[in-house]
């Protein structure tokens, strides 16, 4: 019998979503076979993974509380319910016999019907295994194949569509557990985190980027090169450019492969001054400034 998942994973009944999320990965971190090759560390790992099935599910979290379902995951059934008997319990209906299992609920799917007429073996569906996967910010901007390692030792391909974010869940149909009595293997849910990138850094779709100017290219302008998630381009920087200043490159950011949106790449200005300036520009602006001289905009 499964342990109550709360305790498993260490955190109160009113713990938010976010904090078992975040408590579970701070278990997997420790209790990962790759990490922690001791039988314990193995057997926990498999309870915290049972733990998080439920706990880290919205839908399971609310049947549990409810006492609908119990910490494997299974319908309890009601007080006074004879096998055999169609029974109703939570808003979950199944029956046994030759009608088989009929759920109303969203979570039915975890249940699998009992098999043959006054059977008492049902199938039962695996569990989900839950994966986290690391990906560099240009992988999740333009999409990967990754390959994942299954439960059982397989490998698997996992397609990275273009444009995931971090803490998106992609689901692998039937890649989790075996089930049990015939019934339907779970799913594999990987998480996805992404790694910080020194130059780029993400805004909805678009890609942000500073670039550093010259003062002679602020002021002469100048046609320069920038780094984008596809490669080097030439950009033409305008005279008289001042930092903060945004130039927009069409179709330059991420492709959301859900929502087909392609986003822009943009180009912020920061102007860099010389490590030293020598007397021949001190003169010529000292000059300029008393001829030219113009007002900034400071308050």
């Amino acid at each position: 019998m499964a342990d109550d998942p709360y305790l498993v994973l260490g955190v109160p009944r009113s713990a938010t979503d976010d904090e078992i999320r975040r408590r579970y990965r701070q278990l997997v971190k420790e209790l990962h076979p790759d990490v922690n090759p001791s039988k314990q560390a193995e057997e926990r790992f498999k309870k915290v993974t049972v733990a998080f099935d439920i706990a880290g599910d919205p839908v399971k979290r609310k049947a549990y509380d409810r006492g609908e379902i119990d910490a494997a995951g299974d319908p309890r059934r009601p007080a006074g319910a004879r096998a055999g008997a169609g029974g109703f319990a939570g808003g979950t209906r199944w029956s046994t016999g030759a009608g088989g299992f009929d759920s109303d609920d969203p979570f039915g799917d975890i249940f699998a019907g009992f098999r043959g007429a006054g059977s008492q073996t049902r199938a039962r569906r695996g569990q989900d295994v839950r994966y986290t996967i690391d990906l560099d910010f240009t992988e999740a901007a333009l999409g990967v194949v990754k390959r994942v390692t299954l439960p059982g030792g397989g490998t698997l391909d996992l397609n990275v569509p273009s444009g995931v974010v971090e803490g998106q869940v992609l689901r692998l149909k039937g890649k989790g557990q075996p089930g049990a009595n015939g019934g339907p293997a779970g799913d594999a849910l990987v998480e996805i985190r992404v790694r910080a990138h020194p130059l780029f850094k993400r805004s909805g779709e678009d890609v942000t980027i500073e670039v550093p100017l010259t003062i002679d290219e602020a002021v002469l302008g100048a046609k320069i090169e920038v780094p984008t998630l596809t490669g080097r381009v030439h950009v033409t920087i305008p005279p008289a450019t001042s930092s903060g200043k945004t130039l927009r490159l069409k179709g330059k950011g991420i492709t959301n492969a859900t929502s087909g949106v392609t986003g822009d790449q943009l180009v912020s200005i920061r102007i860099v001054m010389p490590e030293s300036v020598d007397s021949e520009l001190q003169e010529f602006l000292s000059r300029w400034r008393d001829r030219h001289g113009y007002d900034a905009g400071r308050r």
